[in-house]
């Protein structure tokens, strides 16, 4: 007998995320995860020189997270080349030193939310550009309307965040949003995995890079508040987020397996 989507629950048929055996599979996974998310970067033009990091909270040791180390590009990073950070700035795990604003940030955000066990940040040019023209996201389409009422925009700057006290005031201007942009600065997302605050990342981005194009054409014509709740219930969904990184993982893996060398 045929069945029909009127005849079903009208929900999108998607998988859940992993359950896990050990702290220890769940952190092989969650690096894999986190090099897979650096090199999707990498590969949408998000690297800026030594700028841009991202991080996953340890799945047994709550106080650490994994990171990208400084000076290694987004394309050439290796799970085997990740480092672990502790409360105090201690690489724990690995051989290579960590970006300085990338423990003042990232200790931050994950000592102030518990909820976000991942953090991304990179340089790119449509946030800077966005930045430049002091003003947030629109919700222009359905995919921006995942940001609308949760993402911020700090217009604070003390030059690079490279103490704490600049790190404290990042986390503090992002609260409990999934986004804030930096003036004169970047991107930060967070989520409760990697692959949610990676998709968040770079869904932002080609988000602005829409908003900066339109904007650039003629006058914006974003949804109205009503129809931007109603596009955010599905495209802000955190399950659809994460789902969405499975596709780009396994398209990242197809062009760059060597990333998972561990």
């Amino acid at each position: 007998m045929t069945t029909y989507l009127s005849d079903t629950e009208k929900s999108l048929p998607m998988p859940q995320p992993p359950e896990f055996a050990s702290p220890s599979h769940e952190r092989a996974h969650v690096k894999r995860r986190l090099t897979a998310a650096v090199r999707l970067f990498g590969h949408y033009g998000f690297d800026e020189g030594i700028s841009g990091h991202l991080s996953v909270r340890d799945p047994e040791h709550h106080d650490r997270f994994w990171v990208n180390p400084f000076g290694v590009a987004f394309n050439r990073l290796k799970v085997s080349e990740l480092i672990c950070v502790d409360s105090r700035g201690g690489v724990v795990h690995g051989d290579l030193p960590i970006n300085p604003s990338a423990f003042v940030i990232h200790s931050a955000i994950h000592g102030q939310r518990p909820d976000a066990h991942a953090a991304a940040h990179a340089h790119t040019l449509n946030s800077r550009a966005l930045t430049a023209l002091g003003v947030g996201l629109e919700p222009v389409d359905q995919e921006s309307s995942a940001f609308h009422g949760d993402h911020v925009l700090c217009d604070d700057y003390a030059g690079p965040t490279v103490d704490t006290e600049q790190g404290t005031a990042v986390a503090d201007a992002l609260g409990n949003k999934r986004a804030i942009l930096l003036r004169h600065h970047g991107l930060i997302t967070v989520g409760s995995t990697i692959d949610e605050a990676a998709f968040w990342f770079i869904s932002f981005d080609r988000c602005a890079d829409v908003q900066l194009r339109a904007r650039a054409a003629g006058a914006l014509r974003p949804m109205t508040p009503e129809q931007a709740r109603s596009a955010r219930s599905g495209f802000g969904d955190p399950k659809l987020a994460w789902y969405s990184f499975q596709v780009l993982y396994d398209h990242i893996v197809h062009l760059q397996p060597d990333f998972l060398d561990e």
